[in-house]
């Protein structure tokens, strides 16, 4: 991710991808809906019985069946992904009137799920040239996966023999604003370097790239990864997950470091001076982290 070195921003229409993706998204967020439709609980996740369950079946049902009928098969493929976040959005609003440790996973569903769909509709915008559906970060790596799982295994865990281990309201607060101030950093990163913001580090110097270093990237050389490191550390505050609170630092830490290293060496290459200067003068703005190191 060339998040240094980037063009100033263009700024395009929704295309059809992201508009298809945005009614998707809309569309299986609608499943917030249902209580009012049904006249039951807001908390219809956690209501017992089949009531709320047929409900939910029936929803995404016939989302699907809409999808199916709406778009041709490559929009389909963008729309049912984008729906799939909108429907975890919208059950985690749903959870997030729950008054139990429920309502907390409530509001790490709504932050998972936005962050990721958000990715795919900056990119959109932002550079509908690397657009694909590796965009919505779904599939990021077998790591990313397995640290999500791993997140959600111990909430389950600590909730059945710590119970109010998970209902520590204030401390979950604390991970929320911290998911939202990285989630923001990261996004105004991705805007400010515009066009030239890829998920993927480039390897090959374009004529149209040039350094930027106005905005967020005046704060921190790499701001994307700031954000991201400090979004991905608050999910887990937010659940109030001890274990996974040091896990996800320790390792977003290490991967953000080597990351950060090869990129450099990259932007060296392709600005010399003019981005050492930067570099002497802007820190990476991740604790501890300096970046490559140059012999002068």
């Amino acid at each position: 991710m060339m998040a240094a070195a980037a063009v100033g921003p263009r700024r395009g229409r929704l295309g059809r991808e992201a508009r298809a993706s945005l009614a998707a998204f809309l569309l299986g967020a609608s499943v917030a809906a249902l209580p009012v439709v049904l006249g039951s609980s807001p908390a219809l996740l956690a209501a017992p019985g089949l009531r709320g369950r047929l409900a939910l079946a029936l929803h995404v049902a016939g989302v699907n069946a809409a999808l199916l009928l709406l778009y041709p098969r490559p929009l389909y493929k963008i729309a049912v992904r984008a729906c799939f976040l909108g429907f975890a959005f919208g059950c985690g609003l749903l959870l997030s009137t729950v008054r139990s440790a429920w309502r907390h996973f409530g509001w790490y569903m709504c932050s998972l799920s936005l962050f990721h769909y958000s990715e795919y509709l900056v990119t959109a915008i932002n550079n509908p040239r690397s657009l694909s559906l590796d965009s919505f970060l779904l599939n990021h790596s077998f790591e990313y996966n397995l640290a999500a799982l791993s997140s959600w295994v111990e909430f389950t865990l600590e909730k059945i023999l710590f119970p109010e281990l998970k209902q520590i309201t204030w401390l979950s607060t604390v991970g929320l604003l911290m998911v939202i101030f990285g989630d923001c950093l990261r996004k105004a990163a991705m805007l400010t370097a515009g066009s030239n913001f890829n998920h993927i580090v480039q390897n090959e110097k374009s004529d149209t790239h040039t350094l930027v270093t106005s905005g967020v990237y005046g704060w921190f050389r790499h701001p994307s990864y700031v954000g991201w490191f400090y979004w991905s550390i608050g999910t887990q505050v937010l659940l109030c997950n001890p274990i996974c609170v040091v896990g996800y630092a320790l390792a977003s830490w290490r991967f953000f470091r080597e990351r950060i290293e090869e990129e450099e060496i990259t932007l060296i290459h392709f600005f010399g001076e003019e981005y050492l200067e930067y570099k002497r003068k802007v820190p990476s703005g991740l604790p501890f982290i300096k970046g490559v190191k140059v012999e002068l």
